[in-house]
């Protein structure tokens, strides 16, 4: 998989000599590294500080280091310059992370840190507990999960192969914007980049094994190959511009062409957006990271009752996603009947749901969390039925009310906590809605 998300984290210990606890700075560093082994995060660095100079040297020392979020854990009351002098250093997001203790004065020093980090304007979090209280650490690994994604963003390349819908105007892009706010890139795939490769032993391999996760196969022997061909050029692309997601403008030449590479890039852990929606792959990439799972590109279509409403698109979803392997076949594709699609209705379970479109002098990103129903093939493609806890005409008149485009990205779980908390992060020109 190519987009994991393991946060890079550093914790430093504070305290002010003369305060009761201070003697145990060092000690409480190393038991929250030890709380957190195990927990797919990465310490980076451990240390304690007491003076305005360490503080500024250990800020220099993490600022090559790069960390996702830095934890300041105070033992004791201390004096806010030491964190002011450090982030003049590093300009990671914070986590200040308060102990109990009556006379130490740990969650004493942290409000006041809190209110001149505020009005600073620089991004933190905070909780308040001891070091092995499972809920305190799973709160705090929400956070570090948060800026992670925050940081994997800001560096992130969407590739963009052809052009978006012509008459779909909401997909496309504000680079400028984009970049201003999120921080993730466009990168422009020339036509010419796209050549159907591949070794013919290999890809026959590659689509033989393809075809035995299917329950039924409906489509000829060559354009299976050309699908895995196509794979494989995309595939090449990917590697050779170091993309962390793909947009394809698919709609309508290529469409059944490019569905499933796809599928097989999902299960590497490269998103691809249809119809060239570049907002579309990073909705997904952001699920992706959170989940480390394949997510799904849908259309918002139709309520089927009064709470659920069908999500789909033409085929392009990882065999994952199915509910049974007696429920995939391999078809053309609707409207055009060329090349292969997988279809089968989604498998049940929570979800989470994100649609980014740029508007005006902002990214807007909603979000909707909801649960998915078994539910039969509606729709040829890849149908999931979603149960939101509200009707679904309000859902509907949400989503015109707030001018959310049409286009929904979906990741199986509950990842509404750490979009929250990345949403906090992002702060300029960014707004984010739910419901």
């Amino acid at each position: 998989m190519k987009n994991i998300l393991d946060p890079k984290i550093a914790i430093i210990a504070l305290s002010s000599p003369l305060e009761v606890g201070a003697g145990r700075a060092l000690q409480k560093a190393s038991g929250l590294e030890a709380a957190l082994k195990g927990k797919k995060c990465d310490v980076i660095q451990s240390a304690a500080v007491s003076t305005h100079q360490e503080a500024a040297a250990i800020g220099r020392k993490l600022a090559g280091l790069f960390p996702d979020m830095v934890v300041f854990l105070p033992v004791c009351w201390f004096e806010d310059y030491l964190v002011t002098d450090f982030i003049e250093e590093c300009k990671a997001p914070l986590l200040l992370w308060a102990l109990p203790g009556m006379e130490t004065g740990s969650l004493c020093g942290s409000q006041q840190l809190g209110t001149l980090l505020k009005y600073l304007g620089h991004p933190f979090f905070h909780v308040f507990g001891e070091l092995n209280n499972p809920e305190v650490v799973s709160e705090a690994l929400k956070y570090f999960k948060a800026a992670a994604l925050y940081s994997r963003l800001r560096r992130s390349r969407i590739g963009l192969y052809g052009s978006r819908v012509n008459g779909m105007t909401h997909t496309s892009p504000n680079e400028f914007m984009l970049k201003k706010t999120l921080g993730s890139r466009i990168v422009p795939v020339p036509s010419g980049k796209i050549i159907f490769i591949g070794d013919d032993l290999e890809v026959k391999k590659v689509w033989n094994s393809f075809k035995k996760r299917c329950g039924a196969v409906n489509v000829s022997y060559e354009s299976g190959i050309e699908s895995i061909r196509t794979y494989c050029a995309l595939k090449k692309v990917v590697e050779e511009n170091d993309l962390n997601a793909l947009a394809v403008g698919c709609y309508p030449d290529l469409m059944g062409k490019v569905c499933i590479a796809a599928s097989l890039l999902a299960e590497e852990g490269i998103p691809m957006a249809c119809e060239g929606d570049v907002n579309g792959a990073l909705g997904q990439l952001i699920l992706t990271l959170l989940s480390g799972k394949p997510t799904m590109n849908t259309d918002f279509l139709e309520p089927v009752d009064a709470n659920s409403i069908v999500f789909t698109h033409c085929g392009s979803s990882s065999l994952s996603l199915a509910e049974k392997k007696s429920d995939t076949s391999l078809n053309s594709v609707r409207l055009m009947r060329q090349g292969v699609c997988a279809l089968f209705p989604a498998k049940p379970g929570k979800v989470t749901m994100l649609n980014l479109t740029p508007v005006e002098n902002a990214y807007q990103c909603a979000m909707l969390s909801g649960e998915a129903m078994a539910t039969e093939m509606v729709f040829p493609g890849n149908p999931a039925r979603v149960k939101f806890g509200r009707p679904a005409k309000d859902v509907i008149d949400w989503t015109f009310q707030e001018g959310m485009g049409h286009h929904w990205m979906i990741a199986y779980g509950d990842y509404s906590e750490e979009i929250r908390a990345w949403a906090k992060l992002v702060q300029n020109n960014f707004i984010f809605k739910e419901m």
